[in-house]
């Protein structure tokens, strides 16, 4: 007999619609396992937020670690004469500055002539620059140059000086400048050599001179308008004659901003931890924080906190509380201004102990930083627990291809004996037709 292609057709049975209904039947099967991938999915992502949340306290811990954030200085400056940058090397103090001359450099310009004007047809030709500090350069200038050829040779060459074309509304001028201030960078001459028509106009000459300045009484001459160690640790940047008043002082905003940084981080942590392990129950619904129950959560929490409130050194400052920074019944921390104004006032190196340590021993935020760095290294618990959900997750997509192949092999099994069932069912019945027959004849 020949093979049914289509199930039903020889039996007359709907065994399409049954094998379909045991295919729906058999796909159940995943329904477990796809509510686990989503709840697996779901607790990898809540480890992931928790990492990040730990991370930020992780980074404001170091940042408040760093010793050179307690030495650093700002600086403060009232007038017009000048602009000043501390490092932290600047000592705490008021600076009186005079400046009485700026520091220029020199330049003088030629005569005009055409700027077209080949000045060494078909000759090479050069120019000799001195400056006041005996450095003496020979430029060479090709044949056939113009007035904007000796520019560019004079620019190419490491004399010390630059040049440009200057119109003057009838002629132009060739204007040669130092490149540095200060009298002794000033040009002392300039000799042309087989450039015709090239001549210096003495009257354009403008000599380089230093900066003089007084500082706290302390006269002071500079090369330059950028003054170095006129004030230990501050460059100052000469802007115009005049008096202006440079004021260093510690950066307490600076160390104030980190503090309440790292107490935000960690306020922002205990924020995150509390949603993920939540739970409340209204109108008979319950609902559940993503890591509710967690211990890798809880744990981390425990330890971050312990750490946060032990005492560190000796007399001084010990505890968070000493500067103002307490833990609510909630767990967070909260700030008290004016204590910590007072303490970064009054014990500016109490407040650095107690943060950022000794050599010999770590501070509140070394402790925590390194807390933190055990947690979430390569084998600390927060990356195990992250590590174990991935296993998981792999294991049941795992099983669920697993499961899938089981049941597509099922539901073919099925598929195979209906076809059998309907090869049957069809013979059976021409049989019967033809008994049918048959009788019907007799």
């Amino acid at each position: 007999m020949a093979s049914i292609s289509s199930l039903g057709v020889g039996s007359g049975l709907d065994l399409n619609g049954l094998l379909d209904q045991l295919q729906e039947a058999e796909q159940e099967k995943l329904v477990p396992i796809q509510q686990q991938q989503v709840e697996q999915k779901t607790q990898i992502s809540a480890y992931g937020q928790l990492q990040s949340s730990l991370s930020e306290v992780q980074s404001s811990a170091s940042d408040l670690n760093d010793p050179e954030l307690f030495n650093s200085v700002t600086s403060n400056v009232e007038g017009e004469s000048a602009e000043a940058a501390a490092t932290p090397d600047a000592p705490p103090g008021r600076y009186d500055v005079n400046v009485q001359q700026l520091a220029t450099a020199s330049s003088i310009a030629t005569q005009g002539v055409d700027e077209e004007t080949v000045l060494n047809a078909d000759t090479e030709a050069s120019l000799d620059v001195t400056l006041n500090d005996g450095t003496a350069q020979n430029i060479k200038v090709e044949a056939d140059s113009t007035l904007s050829d000796v520019r560019d040779a004079i620019n190419a060459s490491d004399a010390g000086v630059s040049a440009s074309v200057v119109f003057d509304g009838s002629q132009s001028r060739l204007a040669i400048a130092s490149e540095s201030t200060g009298a002794e960078a000033g040009i002392d001459s300039v000799a042309f050599n087989g450039l015709d028509g090239l001549a210096l106009d003495t009257a354009t000459e403008i000599q380089g001179q230093d900066a003089q300045l007084d500082v706290n009484g302390v006269a002071i001459t500079s090369d330059s308008n950028q003054v170095e160690e006129a004030i230990q640790g501050t460059t100052l940047s000469l802007t115009d004659t005049g008096e202006s008043t440079v004021t260093v002082a510690r950066d307490d905003e600076s160390i104030r901003g980190a503090i309440t940084g790292f107490v935000d981080s960690y306020n922002d942590m205990k924020s995150t931890t509390a949603d993920l392990t939540s739970f409340s129950s209204e109108d008979g619904e319950t609902q559940a924080g993503d890591l509710l129950g967690d211990s890798t959560t809880r744990m981390a929490e425990s330890r971050l906190r312990s750490t946060m409130t032990e005492s560190v050194g000796e007399g001084g400052l010990q505890t968070l509380e000493d500067v103002g920074i307490s833990m609510n019944v909630d767990g967070e921390l909260e700030v008290d201004d004016e204590q910590l104004d007072e303490a970064l006032s009054t014990q500016p190196g109490a407040v650095q102990t107690l943060f950022s340590g000794t050599d010999e021993s770590a501070g509140i935020a070394g402790r925590v930083e390194e807390e933190l760095d055990t947690m979430l290294g390569e084998n600390g618990m927060v990356e195990g627990a992250v590590t174990g959900a991935e296993n998981q997750m792999d294991r049941l997509e795992e099983r669920y291809s697993s499961m899938e192949d089981s049941i597509a092999t099922t539901v073919d099994r099925y598929r195979t004996q209906f076809q059998e069932l309907d090869s049957m069912v069809a013979e059976m019945n021409q049989t019967s037709s033809y008994l049918t027959q048959q009788l019907s004849a007799m």
